[in-house]
């Protein structure tokens, strides 16, 4: 005893460790099989799987079409009526900005077709585009 107090106790510590997992590995050799088994078992399905898009084509998401963005007071917000125009931050003729759950996927250009609006997409946001626009 004395001369583990003596020693570093980073070392003890480690001994004591050591010398734990040396006792439960010969008291549970049939478990650690069977539990190493298992674990084989699931890391090879995971592996050999197939990624299976119809698990997420069905996953509903909500996209937007945004003409523009203003910040109002709430004293002015309630004075709004019928009639009543709010000024956006865009131009006119300036690209719609096309959401997919508040995230900016895309550009476009509103059209009319068979009397409805629509928007034609002019600029898709690629992957890396859109991380470095959430940062």
């Amino acid at each position: 005893m004395s001369e583990e107090n003596t020693s570093d106790p980073n070392e003890a510590l480690a001994d004591e460790w050591a010398a734990a997992l040396d006792e439960q590995g010969d008291t549970e050799s049939g478990d650690e099989a069977a539990a190493a088994a298992s674990f084989d078992e699931l890391q090879d399905e995971s592996v050999n799987e197939a990624v299976n898009m119809d698990a997420i084509l069905d996953v509903p998401v909500t996209i937007s079409m945004e003409i523009g963005r203003t910040k109002i007071n709430i004293r002015n917000l309630l004075q709004l009526n019928q009639g009543s125009v709010v000024e956006l931050d865009r131009l006119a003729g300036e690209p719609m900005d096309v959401l997919v759950n508040g995230t900016l996927i895309a550009q476009g250009e509103v059209v009319v077709v068979n009397e409805k609006f629509g928007l034609r997409l002019t600029d898709i946001i690629s992957p890396s585009e859109r991380v470095k626009r959430l940062s």
